[in-house]
């Protein structure tokens, strides 16, 4: 079986990669899905990722347990008890614990995904890890891979499209074809690899974090293959798949 890649530029494609039945690899690199591997590394026991503020006070007031984290406009809004950097979560901070989790493109890419079967998240610092699961799905069940970027308030993320490319340099050659916005990510990636943050600190994103004072989680969001978790969005909650 040859296996189509393709890579979508916005969070709302993933809705059409759902609807084509494909295997969705949702990546936010900065911070999203780069704090959601990290949370899982740590020791989280479940992230529920949401579209808005207002639903992630109200399932926490439901469950004042859970940890209330995400962002909006790069910052932690009032009365979270967590931002959107991977750097906060720490084991003794998150672990064994649920975290509620809303940003501003990532999360959104998740709900747009929800309709399809198999929903993976991915970073630079799990991408070899990420590729090797997609890849043994994508052949089990005979189903295509589209790794959808969340973007940055709409637009196209630099970052994303550098990772995506990180992805693709991992799956195995011989029973994969690339579409040529997945050709194009990795040789985005093949061009950036050696120096990944120098190539990401580049993006409208990056400049925007910096300015907020979050040079440290770029810094360490383009540490590629840190962690060998494999974050799985089921039935509207993430875990690790063991």
């Amino acid at each position: 079986m040859v296996i189509q890649v393709n890579v979508d530029f916005l969070a709302k494609d993933a809705a059409k990669a759902a609807k084509r039945g494909d295997l969705i690899i949702v990546i936010d690199a900065l911070r999203c899905s780069s704090t959601i591997v990290t949370a899982l590394a740590n020791g989280a026991k479940a992230i529920i990722p949401v579209k808005t503020v207002h639903e992630a006070r109200r399932i926490h007031a439901k469950n004042p347990s859970y940890i209330l984290a995400g962002e909006r406009g790069g910052l932690k809004p009032r009365g979270f008890n967590l931002g959107n950097s991977p750097l906060e979560y720490t084991s003794e901070k998150i672990s064994g614990k649920t975290i509620i989790l809303t940003t501003t493109s990532g999360t959104l890419a998740l709900t747009y995904s929800r309709e399809a079967s198999w929903v993976l998240i991915g970073a630079f610092l799990n991408a070899k890890a990420i590729a090797e699961k997609a890849s043994l799905i994508a052949n089990a069940e005979d189903i295509n891979i589209s790794i959808v970027q969340a973007g940055t308030n709409g637009r196209f993320s630099l970052e994303d499209f550098i990772c995506a490319g990180a992805i693709i340099n991992e799956l195995p050659e011989c029973n994969i074809k690339l579409s040529d916005a997945a050709q194009a990510s990795l040789l985005a990636f093949k061009h950036a690899k050696d120096d990944l943050l120098a190539y990401v600190i580049r993006s409208d994103h990056s400049r925007r974090l910096i300015e907020l004072g979050f040079i440290k989680d770029i810094e360490f969001s383009c540490k590629k293959d840190l962690f060998s978790v494999v974050p799985v969005y089921r039935g509207g909650v993430i875990t690790k798949i063991k």
